[in-house]
């Protein structure tokens, strides 16, 4: 599974509730009428994410898909048919975004976390070292580790979604950043 991941901010005229309804609204569309290898999209608020908003006032929103032959598909659809009204709304609100790809690693994508916890891998660590010591985190129900594809994207290399705040431990220096639904609210 795959997740295009966006982060977005909006405009300082937009209020808050509007931009949230906006992203509602074509998060909603969407899923009425999904591309083929959509799975599903969620949408979280945050603050404190360096490459969102220059650590301001954000949104993150993924969308899952069944692997990259998806993404074409789910990039044409966004702007037509049902969903180009809601996408343009959302989009006259926006102040600006950026993108990444990412993949599952570990666990099952959490319906609505409420932490995201972002790390890098040390260059001390070997992939097997690191996926061993999260093990404990994703196997739980409520944990999914997400790795970041090809170097698309500003953020770190690793997202733990959780519903409850994790401890990892030296030498990973995670940052980590409660969120509230935005979609499926």
């Amino acid at each position: 599974m795959l997740a295009y991941v966006f982060w977005h901010w909006r405009r300082p005229t937009a209020a808050a509730a509007d931009y949230e309804a906006a992203q509602r609204r074509f998060h909603a569309a969407l899923s009425a009428a999904p591309s083929p290898g959509f799975v599903r999209s969620f949408s979280v608020a945050f603050e404190g994410a360096p490459w969102a908003s220059h650590g301001g006032e954000a949104y993150e929103d993924w969308y899952l898909i069944d692997g990259s032959a998806a993404l074409d598909p789910l990039n044409a659809a966004a702007i037509s048919a049902s969903r180009q009204a809601p996408h343009d709304a959302a989009a006259a609100l926006a102040a600006g975004g950026t993108a990444g790809l990412y993949s599952l690693r570990q666990g099952k994508p959490v319906v609505t976390p409420t932490v995201l916890t972002w790390f890098a891998k040390p260059a001390s660590m070997s992939y097997r070292e690191l996926f061993t010591m999260l093990e404990p985190f994703t196997g739980q129900a409520e944990a999914a580790l997400w790795c970041r594809q090809m170097t698309l994207g500003p953020a770190l290399e690793f997202c733990l979604h959780s519903r409850d705040s994790v401890t990892l431990l030296p030498p990973l220096t995670p940052l980590a950043l409660r969120c509230r639904a935005v979609w499926p609210g």
